[in-house]
């Protein structure tokens, strides 16, 4: 039997933005489908083209829920110095780099993307609950909580 293909990511970046470091935080196909599902199942009026890109400075909510994608940012803070960030965004920032893993859409602001280099959004279901994750090789120590990381 074989194995299900992890899908390749998909960057889309800033015009005046090369793609350097973008491409090294990936998304894995476990959180690819959650990010769909959660995605879904937000109302929305409209249900447009999966594969059309963010309009950048637009409300991604008005064109229905597919058009909305999962925020991944890097904050000060934490009880290790920096703490990951989730939400469901309606709009691109002109500077964001997008990665979009099947039909699972992830927005990173360039500040956060310098610290996810070589990172990976993963999703886990274990009987303590089910969550996003981040495997950062950057990250030096982590807390026990699993969203708060520092870096020497």
């Amino acid at each position: 039997m074989s194995t299900p293909r992890e899908p390749e990511a998909i960057v889309v970046t800033p015009a005046a933005t090369p793609a350097v470091g973008a491409a090294a935080f990936a998304v894995s196909e476990r959180a690819a489908r959650r990010i769909a599902e959660i995605i879904a199942s937000q109302p929305g009026p409209n249900q447009p083209d999966a594969a059309a890109p963010l309009d950048t400075e637009t409300e991604i909510g008005q064109a229905g829920p597919t058009s909305r994608a999962l925020r991944v940012a890097v904050l000060a803070g934490g009880c290790s110095g920096f703490q990951y960030r989730f939400e469901l965004d309606h709009r691109r920032q002109p500077d964001d780099h997008e990665i979009q893993a099947g039909a699972a859409r992830v927005l990173v602001d360039p500040t956060s993307l310098d610290l996810l280099a070589g990172a990976e959004l993963d999703y886990s279901e274990a009987l303590i609950g089910a969550h996003f994750t981040v495997r950062n090789p950057n990250a030096t120590s982590s807390c026990g909580c699993g969203t708060s990381f520092s870096i020497d």
